[in-house]
């Protein structure tokens, strides 16, 4: 692999996503934090610190997830779809460079959108005298980077393979059952059914265990899961998305053109 070429298609992929106009959503985001700042504490009964920072990460979280599963999706099947694949493996660009071009590219504009929301959640935040946790929200924001970008890697190998609109359903479809994975297997133990316990077990083992980057809940309260655990989840993250990369460049290497 060159790694010139691979930055190449990522530069690509960073600036044809920013030319989609997708970065408006940043602007919606302010309006809507701006509103809950204004509107809360007409509603709420002395809780509105509180319920502006879950509602901030929450739709840093939801925004940004949104972004990521349709773009994510429509990566590689835009390419087949428009026949500008052909050019691409006619030329000297393998098939891994494409995939991992795709996935950094993708990667990088999610950290600009997280950051840029992620900045004016502070903002609004200093702007308006509310009280937050500034390095527990940091680390909550760069884990939920880690966790889009492993969700971008699951919805580059769906679109691999399926079209754009069924790879962004099932992409979203394992975002919600890797959120839920330790759920499901509790409910294995408790449904007493070996079977059931087996399926559960199973499950958890092939889907992404996404409450590992999920920190916002606690990192509201300013707590943080200790040192040690953190490097286990971050190298969790990058080995699995190695390997969702690897099967989706293996798929892509025997589809023809």
């Amino acid at each position: 692999m060159n790694l010139k070429r691979i930055v190449a298609i990522a530069s690509n992929v960073f600036l044809e996503v920013v030319r989609d106009r997708i970065l408006y959503i940043i602007g919606v985001f302010a309006l809507l934090l701006v509103a809950s700042v204004r509107l809360l504490p007409e509603i709420s009964a002395g809780l509105e610190n509180k319920i502006i920072l879950d509602f901030g990460m929450a739709m840093i979280s939801f925004l940004s997830l949104l972004i990521t599963v349709f773009v994510s999706a429509n990566l590689v099947n835009k390419e087949i779809e428009k026949r500008t694949v052909y050019q691409l493996v006619s030329k000297p660009v393998s098939r891994s460079e494409l995939i991992i071009g795709k996935h950094l590219g993708i990667s990088a504009f999610i950290a600009v959108l997280v950051l840029v929301m992620a900045l004016l959640y502070f903002g609004i935040l200093s702007f308006n005298k509310i009280s937050y946790p500034f390095t527990s929200l940091s680390v909550a924001v760069l884990f939920l980077w880690l966790q889009l970008s492993l969700i971008a890697a699951v919805g580059i190998l769906l679109g691999v393979f399926t079209s754009s609109l069924l790879a962004s359903l099932l992409t979203f479809g394992v975002y919600v059952m890797g959120s839920l994975s330790r759920d499901l297997l509790a409910l294995g133990k408790y449904s007493e059914n070996p079977a059931i316990e087996q399926f559960m077990r199973g499950l958890y083992v092939i889907l992404p265990d996404l409450a590992r980057l999920d920190l916002k809940n606690e990192a509201i309260y300013g707590y943080l899961p200790a040192p040690p655990l953190l490097i286990m989840n971050v190298a969790y993250a990058i080995l699995y998305m190695i390997l969702l990369l690897s099967l989706s460049i293996t798929i892509f290497w025997r589809r023809e053109f």
